[in-house]
């Protein structure tokens, strides 16, 4: 059973807060310090990313306790407190949310041109309550920040989004999401009310009867499976990544879609083990549906942002897969996946939002014979190209091959469907990469022939290396996750 630590050195709570503390600072700047907002915008995230750091350093590999735990008292008499903690499991979306601020901030730095100190605040909120999610370890207070998310992830994409249909996209993104979670809230009423309690060191020693399992795990699955997106709750995603600016479009691939992922992980699994394993033949046969089914779709795709959108929706399905062979390799290698996905998905976008800012438009048609003018922006769309479809040496490869290698301990037929994903993916990924940079270059569109310059590049480089680094020595993120990993398995006897 899990236990838990506390340290000394360092306070996740001040982790949560450092990105409120420079947004309340950015607050009283007047607008018209431009350069200034930027600057503490930019150091704010830096800081925070580097503090993140330190948790991961003095991280302890050889426990499966949550460890830098924090208790404050929110509401004392119905005993539900502000309990903060990680483990293995969530260190690293801490970190990666800590490291795709600082470049979601410097995307807008010349491209964002109105309410720009606005702008600033709404990533740093955001950042605060993402951090907040991963760290949570109270389920009420975990669906307080889990939905708080959406508020500065719906002003993003309605103020900031790039075309008309923003406003409907951002209302299809709130919506949709907080829908599917009424159902969450209404489990963990029902859980607080015949437990007396929301914190998850009791929730975990709970035994509810099977009946009532497969009830709770419903109404979470309603919640988590809006967020991964599963089939066929999926249809926001696409239309809030096409509406929402460059930077937005990087958070949401890097991290709001891994809550739902991560919530299966923290709270479905252990909580709700037996109903876990009746509904794995049914979480197996959407992932498999919505792989090819998303995989076939991206191929029909005319708008680049799109395309990137589709094939989240297939690698985030592909992360379920693992998730759900309840096995360590499936679990470890979904988890890496996530990881590999916030890097590469969010460079892809990047490498669209360079493309849009020169020519204005993200039409496939339009492009063509880039490698003749931007060879620069063509050698590193080319690298993320190829970590998308998995190629070796890359991290998406080190967590498709472990998710596989879970899937068949499960089920043959399952992994074998699934690996049709990476084949669909290998074919629009190249299919889309010779459309752009190869073929007849087209002037009559195509206007502005400048390639990427050292800020762009400076972006991509912390990318590269993330990438590069996962897949060829992915030993130093799985030593990390792999006791708590061990222990979930244990704790649900799905070994």
């Amino acid at each position: 059973m899990l236990q838990f630590i506390a340290s000394s050195h360092f306070n996740l709570s001040g982790l949560i807060l450092c990105p409120l503390l420079g947004s309340i600072i950015l607050f009283v700047i007047p607008d018209s310090r431009i350069q200034l907002i930027r600057s503490i915008g930019l150091c704010t995230s830096l800081i925070t990313f580097l503090y993140s750091l330190f948790f991961w350093i003095e991280f302890d590999n050889s426990t499966a306790k949550f460890q830098f735990v924090e208790s404050i008292q929110w509401l004392p008499y119905s005993n539900i407190n502000f309990y903060i903690g990680i483990d293995g499991i969530s260190l690293f979306f801490v970190v990666l949310t800590t490291f795709l601020i600082p470049i979601c901030i410097l995307v807008g730095w010349s491209s964002i041109k109105s309410y720009k100190k606005e702008y600033m605040i709404a990533f740093l909120i955001c950042e605060s309550l993402m951090i907040a999610v991963s760290c949570m370890l109270d389920l009420l207070l975990f669906y307080v920040f889990f939905e708080s998310v959406l508020i500065p992830m719906f002003i993003i994409i309605g103020i900031w989004g790039s075309r008309q249909r923003k406003i409907q996209a951002a209302y299809q993104f709130f919506l949709y999401t907080l829908l599917g979670s009424v159902f969450m809230l209404l489990a963990i009423l029902f859980i607080f009310f015949q437990t007396g309690t929301t914190d998850l060191r009791v929730l975990l020693t709970t035994e509810f009867s099977e009946r009532r399992q497969i009830l709770l795990w419903i109404a979470f699955f309603a919640s988590f499976s809006v967020k991964v997106p599963m089939v066929p709750v999926h249809i926001w995603l696409p239309e809030a990544h096409v509406e929402a600016p460059t930077a937005g479009s990087v958070i949401l691939a890097g991290i709001p879609l891994k809550l739902g992922t991560y919530g299966f992980l923290r709270f479905s699994i252990p909580m709700f083990p037996e109903a876990t394993f009746f509904f794995i033949p049914f979480i197996c046969t959407l992932s498999v549906i919505a792989i090819i089914y998303t995989s076939l779709t991206t191929v029909r795709q005319i708008d680049l942002k799109k395309m990137i959108a589709y094939s989240s929706v297939a690698h985030m399905n592909f992360v379920t897969i693992g998730m759900f062979s309840l096995n360590i390799q499936g679990i470890e290698g979904s988890i890496l996946l996530m990881l590999s996905h916030g890097l590469v998905s969010s460079a892809l976008f990047l490498c669209v939002g360079a493309l849009y800012e020169r020519h204005k438009t993200r039409l496939v048609k339009y492009y063509g014979g880039l490698v003749s003018t931007m060879p620069i922006f063509c050698t590193i769309f080319l690298f993320f190209t190829l970590a998308n479809m998995s190629l070796p040496g890359s991290s998406s490869f080190v967590g498709e091959f472990l998710i596989l290698v879970g899937a068949f301990q499960r089920n043959s037929l399952v992994a074998t469907l699934a690996a049709l994903g990476m084949i669909l993916g290998a074919a629009y990924s190249l299919w889309l990469y010779n459309r752009v940079v190869f073929g007849n270059f087209k002037p009559n569109f195509l206007t502005k022939f400048s390639d990427l310059n050292r800020r762009e590049v400076l972006i991509f480089l912390p990318l590269i290396v993330g990438v590069i680094w996962m897949g060829v020595y992915p030993e130093v993120f799985l030593e990390c996750m792999h006791t708590s990993v061990s222990n979930l398995v244990q704790h649900g006897k799905f070994d």
